[in-house]
Protein backbone atom coordinates (compact mmCIF):
# COMPACT_ATOMS: atom_id res chain seq x y z
CA UNK A 1 0.00 0.00 0.00
CA UNK A 2 1.24 3.46 -0.72
CA UNK A 3 0.19 7.12 -0.63
CA UNK A 4 0.27 10.29 -2.36
CA UNK A 5 0.63 14.10 -1.22
CA UNK A 6 -0.14 17.30 -2.82
CA UNK A 7 0.91 20.64 -1.24
CA UNK A 8 -1.00 23.13 -2.11
CA UNK A 9 1.11 26.25 -1.31
CA UNK A 10 -1.09 28.97 -0.83
CA UNK A 11 -2.53 30.38 2.66
CA UNK A 12 -4.52 33.71 3.01
CA UNK A 13 -2.38 35.29 5.29
CA UNK A 14 1.06 34.01 7.01
CA UNK A 15 1.04 32.40 10.19
CA UNK A 16 4.14 33.81 12.87
CA UNK A 17 5.34 30.58 13.68
CA UNK A 18 5.05 28.71 9.78
CA UNK A 19 8.09 27.76 7.88
CA UNK A 20 5.78 25.62 5.51
CA UNK A 21 6.78 26.28 1.62
CA UNK A 22 3.52 28.66 0.89
CA UNK A 23 2.52 31.80 -0.29
CA UNK A 24 -0.41 34.38 0.10
CA UNK A 25 0.07 35.81 -3.62
CA UNK A 26 -2.72 33.14 -4.98
CA UNK A 27 -2.56 35.15 -8.32
CA UNK A 28 -0.97 31.65 -10.11
CA UNK A 29 -3.52 29.36 -8.36
CA UNK A 30 -4.90 28.14 -11.41
CA UNK A 31 -1.56 27.59 -13.00
CA UNK A 32 -0.75 25.95 -10.12
CA UNK A 33 -3.27 23.31 -10.09
CA UNK A 34 -2.76 22.77 -13.66
CA UNK A 35 1.04 22.03 -12.87
CA UNK A 36 0.63 19.69 -9.71
CA UNK A 37 -2.42 17.69 -12.31
CA UNK A 38 -0.13 17.10 -15.09
CA UNK A 39 2.66 16.11 -12.34
CA UNK A 40 0.46 13.51 -11.08
CA UNK A 41 0.09 12.07 -14.99
CA UNK A 42 4.05 12.53 -15.24
CA UNK A 43 4.51 9.97 -12.19
CA UNK A 44 2.02 7.82 -12.67
CA UNK A 45 4.88 4.90 -12.71
CA UNK A 46 7.02 5.80 -9.82
CA UNK A 47 4.74 3.67 -7.75
CA UNK A 48 4.93 0.68 -9.86
CA UNK A 49 1.83 -1.26 -9.15
CA UNK A 50 1.50 -0.46 -5.84
CA UNK A 51 -2.48 0.12 -4.69
CA UNK A 52 -2.83 3.82 -3.28
CA UNK A 53 -4.22 3.90 0.03
CA UNK A 54 -4.19 7.88 1.11
CA UNK A 55 -4.59 10.66 -0.62
CA UNK A 56 -3.78 13.78 1.56
CA UNK A 57 -3.95 17.44 0.70
CA UNK A 58 -1.40 19.35 2.87
CA UNK A 59 0.01 22.81 2.49
CA UNK A 60 -0.16 25.81 2.95
CA UNK A 61 -3.60 25.45 3.43
CA UNK A 62 -5.53 23.17 1.07
CA UNK A 63 -9.15 24.29 1.60
CA UNK A 64 -8.68 27.52 -0.05
CA UNK A 65 -9.10 25.35 -3.35
CA UNK A 66 -12.12 25.55 -4.96
CA UNK A 67 -14.26 22.25 -5.36
CA UNK A 68 -13.68 22.02 -8.97
CA UNK A 69 -9.83 22.44 -8.09
CA UNK A 70 -10.28 19.66 -5.85
CA UNK A 71 -12.18 17.26 -7.48
CA UNK A 72 -10.09 17.65 -10.76
CA UNK A 73 -7.32 16.48 -8.82
CA UNK A 74 -8.69 13.74 -6.78
CA UNK A 75 -10.26 12.33 -10.39
CA UNK A 76 -6.79 12.56 -11.80
CA UNK A 77 -5.60 9.98 -9.06
CA UNK A 78 -8.22 7.48 -9.30
CA UNK A 79 -7.98 8.12 -13.42
CA UNK A 80 -3.88 6.94 -13.30
CA UNK A 81 -3.19 5.24 -10.46
CA UNK A 82 -4.64 2.15 -8.88
CA UNK A 83 -6.31 3.61 -5.69
CA UNK A 84 -7.72 0.64 -3.27
CA UNK A 85 -11.86 0.79 -3.05
CA UNK A 86 -11.79 2.42 0.47
CA UNK A 87 -9.02 5.21 0.19
CA UNK A 88 -8.33 7.85 3.16
CA UNK A 89 -8.67 11.07 1.42
CA UNK A 90 -7.45 13.87 3.91
CA UNK A 91 -8.48 17.98 3.10
CA UNK A 92 -6.17 19.84 5.62
CA UNK A 93 -9.08 23.08 6.59
CA UNK A 94 -8.49 26.15 8.45
CA UNK A 95 -11.73 27.08 10.26
CA UNK A 96 -12.33 30.23 8.40
CA UNK A 97 -12.73 28.03 5.30
CA UNK A 98 -14.88 25.79 6.45
CA UNK A 99 -18.67 27.47 6.16
CA UNK A 100 -21.58 25.82 6.19
CA UNK A 101 -21.57 25.55 2.15
CA UNK A 102 -18.58 23.89 2.20
CA UNK A 103 -18.46 21.21 4.16
CA UNK A 104 -21.51 20.60 2.70
CA UNK A 105 -19.72 20.39 -0.41
CA UNK A 106 -16.71 18.80 1.05
CA UNK A 107 -19.48 15.97 2.55
CA UNK A 108 -20.74 15.13 -1.31
CA UNK A 109 -16.86 15.10 -2.45
CA UNK A 110 -14.45 11.85 -2.18
CA UNK A 111 -12.84 13.72 1.04
CA UNK A 112 -13.72 11.63 4.02
CA UNK A 113 -11.51 12.89 6.65
CA UNK A 114 -10.77 16.70 7.60
CA UNK A 115 -7.86 17.53 9.63
CA UNK A 116 -8.71 21.29 11.05
CA UNK A 117 -5.98 23.57 11.98
CA UNK A 118 -7.43 25.31 15.09
CA UNK A 119 -4.75 25.87 17.45
CA UNK A 120 -5.93 27.21 19.68
CA UNK A 121 -9.83 28.42 21.43
CA UNK A 122 -8.28 31.67 22.75
CA UNK A 123 -8.20 34.61 20.92
CA UNK A 124 -4.83 36.00 22.38
CA UNK A 125 -2.85 32.67 21.26
CA UNK A 126 -4.74 33.14 17.85
CA UNK A 127 -3.56 36.88 17.52
CA UNK A 128 0.05 36.12 18.44
CA UNK A 129 0.19 33.38 16.12
CA UNK A 130 -1.36 34.89 13.36
CA UNK A 131 -4.11 33.15 12.96
CA UNK A 132 -6.86 34.11 10.11
CA UNK A 133 -9.35 32.59 12.39
CA UNK A 134 -10.82 33.19 15.84
CA UNK A 135 -12.13 31.58 18.58
CA UNK A 136 -15.73 31.87 17.71
CA UNK A 137 -15.32 30.17 14.06
CA UNK A 138 -13.12 27.72 15.42
CA UNK A 139 -15.68 26.45 17.44
CA UNK A 140 -18.56 27.06 14.83
CA UNK A 141 -16.97 25.15 11.91
CA UNK A 142 -16.50 21.93 14.76
CA UNK A 143 -20.13 21.61 15.47
CA UNK A 144 -20.57 22.05 11.31
CA UNK A 145 -17.95 19.60 10.03
CA UNK A 146 -19.11 17.05 13.18
CA UNK A 147 -22.29 16.58 11.34
CA UNK A 148 -21.39 15.76 8.14
CA UNK A 149 -18.26 14.05 8.72
CA UNK A 150 -17.41 11.17 11.32
CA UNK A 151 -13.30 11.05 10.70
CA UNK A 152 -12.22 14.40 11.88
CA UNK A 153 -8.52 16.01 13.38
CA UNK A 154 -8.18 19.21 14.77
CA UNK A 155 -4.30 20.63 15.39
CA UNK A 156 -3.60 22.40 18.88
CA UNK A 157 -0.25 24.23 19.55
CA UNK A 158 0.90 24.10 23.49
CA UNK A 159 4.14 25.45 24.87
CA UNK A 160 2.57 28.91 23.57
CA UNK A 161 4.16 32.26 25.31
CA UNK A 162 1.70 32.83 27.92
CA UNK A 163 -0.21 29.98 27.80
CA UNK A 164 -0.57 28.76 31.41
CA UNK A 165 -1.65 25.38 32.13
CA UNK A 166 -5.30 26.49 33.31
CA UNK A 167 -5.72 28.18 29.16
CA UNK A 168 -4.17 23.95 27.68
CA UNK A 169 -6.44 22.43 29.96
CA UNK A 170 -8.98 24.28 29.01
CA UNK A 171 -8.35 23.86 25.15
CA UNK A 172 -8.30 20.10 25.78
CA UNK A 173 -11.42 20.36 27.40
CA UNK A 174 -12.88 22.23 24.50
CA UNK A 175 -11.12 20.09 21.88
CA UNK A 176 -12.82 16.46 23.41
CA UNK A 177 -16.10 18.35 23.90
CA UNK A 178 -16.61 17.90 20.41
CA UNK A 179 -16.30 13.77 20.02
CA UNK A 180 -13.36 14.54 17.57
CA UNK A 181 -11.82 11.43 17.73
CA UNK A 182 -8.05 12.53 16.23
CA UNK A 183 -5.92 15.30 17.95
CA UNK A 184 -2.75 16.47 16.42
CA UNK A 185 -0.88 18.62 18.97
CA UNK A 186 2.55 20.28 18.43
CA UNK A 187 4.74 22.12 20.83
CA UNK A 188 5.72 25.97 19.21
CA UNK A 189 8.66 25.89 18.35
CA UNK A 190 10.60 28.99 16.78
CA UNK A 191 11.85 28.54 13.29
CA UNK A 192 14.77 30.38 11.81
CA UNK A 193 13.79 33.31 9.58
CA UNK A 194 9.98 33.51 11.03
CA UNK A 195 8.08 36.40 12.52
CA UNK A 196 7.76 34.90 15.39
CA UNK A 197 11.62 34.67 15.61
CA UNK A 198 11.93 38.58 14.98
CA UNK A 199 9.64 39.01 17.80
CA UNK A 200 11.09 36.96 20.10
CA UNK A 201 14.40 38.25 19.30
CA UNK A 202 13.38 41.75 19.61
CA UNK A 203 11.54 41.30 23.03
CA UNK A 204 8.06 42.09 21.40
CA UNK A 205 7.13 38.04 22.76
CA UNK A 206 8.24 36.41 25.32
CA UNK A 207 10.52 33.58 24.37
CA UNK A 208 9.38 29.86 24.58
CA UNK A 209 9.52 28.02 27.57
CA UNK A 210 10.67 24.48 27.45
CA UNK A 211 9.73 23.98 30.67
CA UNK A 212 6.49 25.19 29.75
CA UNK A 213 6.21 23.08 26.67
CA UNK A 214 7.12 19.93 29.00
CA UNK A 215 4.54 20.09 31.67
CA UNK A 216 1.73 21.35 28.81
CA UNK A 217 2.53 17.64 27.18
CA UNK A 218 2.87 15.77 30.14
CA UNK A 219 -0.62 17.04 31.30
CA UNK A 220 -2.19 16.39 27.35
CA UNK A 221 -1.07 12.54 27.45
CA UNK A 222 -2.59 11.93 30.80
CA UNK A 223 -5.76 14.00 30.32
CA UNK A 224 -6.18 12.95 26.65
CA UNK A 225 -5.60 8.88 27.42
CA UNK A 226 -8.00 9.14 30.53
CA UNK A 227 -10.43 10.32 27.69
CA UNK A 228 -9.68 7.18 25.83
CA UNK A 229 -7.45 8.45 22.81
CA UNK A 230 -4.84 5.81 22.36
CA UNK A 231 -1.48 7.69 21.97
CA UNK A 232 -0.09 5.86 19.12
CA UNK A 233 2.65 9.02 17.81
CA UNK A 234 4.52 11.36 19.65
CA UNK A 235 2.47 14.15 18.58
CA UNK A 236 -0.83 12.36 17.96
CA UNK A 237 -3.78 10.72 19.55
CA UNK A 238 -6.50 8.61 18.30
CA UNK A 239 -9.35 7.02 19.52
CA UNK A 240 -9.37 3.36 18.39
CA UNK A 241 -9.71 2.65 14.75
CA UNK A 242 -9.06 6.30 13.81
CA UNK A 243 -5.32 6.70 13.41
CA UNK A 244 -4.30 8.65 10.74
CA UNK A 245 -3.75 6.01 8.12
CA UNK A 246 -1.54 8.34 6.09
CA UNK A 247 0.66 9.66 8.72
CA UNK A 248 0.78 6.13 10.15
CA UNK A 249 2.34 4.66 6.80
CA UNK A 250 4.78 7.36 6.89
CA UNK A 251 6.03 6.38 10.00
CA UNK A 252 6.27 2.99 9.34
CA UNK A 253 8.35 3.44 6.24
CA UNK A 254 5.39 2.76 3.54
CA UNK A 255 6.33 4.22 -0.18
CA UNK A 256 4.86 7.62 -0.80
CA UNK A 257 4.66 9.83 -3.84
CA UNK A 258 4.98 13.57 -3.35
CA UNK A 259 3.22 16.01 -5.53
CA UNK A 260 4.03 20.14 -5.72
CA UNK A 261 6.35 22.27 -4.76
CA UNK A 262 8.13 21.49 -1.86
CA UNK A 263 6.81 17.73 -1.47
CA UNK A 264 8.52 14.97 -0.73
CA UNK A 265 8.70 11.60 -2.06
CA UNK A 266 10.26 8.16 -0.42
CA UNK A 267 10.23 4.59 -2.02
CA UNK A 268 12.07 2.68 0.20
CA UNK A 269 15.38 3.32 -0.75
CA UNK A 270 15.45 6.64 -2.23
CA UNK A 271 14.26 10.22 -0.91
CA UNK A 272 12.87 13.13 -3.58
CA UNK A 273 12.01 16.15 -2.84
CA UNK A 274 10.37 19.06 -5.14
CA UNK A 275 11.80 22.57 -5.70
CA UNK A 276 10.75 25.06 -3.32
CA UNK A 277 9.66 28.26 -5.72
CA UNK A 278 5.95 28.08 -6.90
CA UNK A 279 7.14 30.23 -10.45
CA UNK A 280 9.96 27.37 -11.12
CA UNK A 281 7.57 24.91 -10.46
CA UNK A 282 4.91 25.87 -12.55
CA UNK A 283 7.37 26.43 -15.56
CA UNK A 284 9.40 23.56 -15.15
CA UNK A 285 6.36 21.42 -15.17
CA UNK A 286 5.27 23.71 -18.46
CA UNK A 287 8.41 22.43 -20.13
CA UNK A 288 7.32 18.65 -19.33
CA UNK A 289 10.66 18.29 -17.10
CA UNK A 290 10.23 17.24 -13.15
CA UNK A 291 11.75 19.54 -10.45
CA UNK A 292 12.53 17.14 -8.54
CA UNK A 293 15.92 15.93 -7.03
CA UNK A 294 16.89 12.60 -5.58
CA UNK A 295 18.98 11.22 -2.47
CA UNK A 296 19.76 7.31 -2.32
CA UNK A 297 20.38 6.69 1.32
CA UNK A 298 22.77 4.47 2.77
CA UNK A 299 22.02 1.56 5.56
CA UNK A 300 23.15 4.40 7.81
CA UNK A 301 20.31 6.44 6.97
CA UNK A 302 17.47 3.93 6.75
CA UNK A 303 18.56 3.18 10.23
CA UNK A 304 18.38 6.13 11.54
CA UNK A 305 15.57 7.33 10.10
CA UNK A 306 13.76 3.78 10.90
CA UNK A 307 14.86 4.67 14.82
CA UNK A 308 13.31 8.10 14.86
CA UNK A 309 10.13 7.31 13.57
CA UNK A 310 9.61 3.91 14.97
CA UNK A 311 10.79 5.86 18.76
CA UNK A 312 7.88 8.35 18.36
CA UNK A 313 4.92 5.23 17.68
CA UNK A 314 3.45 3.15 19.76
CA UNK A 315 5.54 0.17 17.33
CA UNK A 316 8.29 1.01 18.68
CA UNK A 317 12.05 -0.33 17.19
CA UNK A 318 11.81 -3.99 16.40
CA UNK A 319 15.30 -5.16 16.95
CA UNK A 320 14.84 -8.20 14.55
CA UNK A 321 14.12 -5.96 12.16
CA UNK A 322 16.81 -4.20 12.57
CA UNK A 323 18.93 -7.41 11.93
CA UNK A 324 16.98 -8.59 9.07
CA UNK A 325 17.24 -5.28 7.10
CA UNK A 326 20.32 -3.67 8.31
CA UNK A 327 22.28 -6.94 9.98
CA UNK A 328 23.92 -7.89 13.51
CA UNK A 329 26.46 -4.94 12.91
CA UNK A 330 23.28 -2.15 13.32
CA UNK A 331 21.38 -4.36 16.11
CA UNK A 332 24.75 -5.44 18.05
CA UNK A 333 25.50 -1.44 17.86
CA UNK A 334 21.46 -0.39 19.46
CA UNK A 335 21.42 -2.79 21.62
CA UNK A 336 24.99 -1.64 23.09
CA UNK A 337 23.53 2.17 22.86
CA UNK A 338 20.38 1.43 24.48
CA UNK A 339 21.62 -0.03 27.97
CA UNK A 340 22.90 3.75 29.73
CA UNK A 341 19.05 4.75 27.92
CA UNK A 342 17.31 1.71 29.78
CA UNK A 343 19.29 1.77 33.23
CA UNK A 344 17.90 5.47 33.26
CA UNK A 345 14.58 4.35 32.13
CA UNK A 346 13.98 6.53 29.32
CA UNK A 347 13.49 3.40 27.15
CA UNK A 348 12.16 -0.35 28.18
CA UNK A 349 12.42 -3.54 25.71
CA UNK A 350 9.34 -5.60 24.94
CA UNK A 351 9.50 -8.42 22.66
CA UNK A 352 12.23 -7.47 21.06
CA UNK A 353 10.97 -3.95 20.54
CA UNK A 354 12.53 -1.14 22.05
CA UNK A 355 9.87 1.99 23.45
CA UNK A 356 10.09 5.17 24.95
CA UNK A 357 8.55 5.11 28.59
CA UNK A 358 6.40 7.65 30.06
CA UNK A 359 9.46 9.81 31.85
CA UNK A 360 11.17 9.44 28.04
CA UNK A 361 8.44 10.57 25.90
CA UNK A 362 8.63 14.22 25.36
CA UNK A 363 12.49 13.60 24.95
CA UNK A 364 11.60 11.18 21.93
CA UNK A 365 13.60 13.00 19.49
CA UNK A 366 17.12 13.46 21.40
CA UNK A 367 16.45 9.82 22.57
CA UNK A 368 16.29 8.59 19.05
CA UNK A 369 19.72 10.78 18.42
CA UNK A 370 21.53 9.19 20.73
CA UNK A 371 20.66 6.01 18.75
CA UNK A 372 22.09 6.98 15.45
CA UNK A 373 24.25 5.40 13.55
CA UNK A 374 27.20 8.13 13.35
CA UNK A 375 30.69 6.44 13.45
CA UNK A 376 30.62 3.56 11.16
CA UNK A 377 32.39 3.57 7.99
CA UNK A 378 29.04 1.31 6.12
CA UNK A 379 27.35 3.57 3.97
CA UNK A 380 26.04 0.76 1.82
Amino acid sequence: MSGIYIHIPFCKQACHYCDFHFSTNTKHMEAMVDALQTELVMRKDELGQAEIKTIYFGGGTPSILSMQDLDRLIDTVFKYYRVTTDPEITLEANPDDLSKNKIKELSHSFVNRLSIGVQSFFEEDLELMNRAHNAAEARKCLELASGSFDNISLDLIYGIPGMDMKRWEENLQTATSFNIPHISSYALTVEPRTALKHMIDKGQVAAVSDEAAEEHFRFMVSYLEQKGFVHYELSNFGMPGYFSENNTAYWLGKHYLGIGPSAHSYDGRRRGWNIRNNITYIKSIGRGELPVSFEELSARDRYNEYVMTGLRTVWGVSLEKVASEFGSLYRDYLEEQAKKLLDLDLIQIKESTLHVTGRGKFLTDGIAADLFMINLNDNS
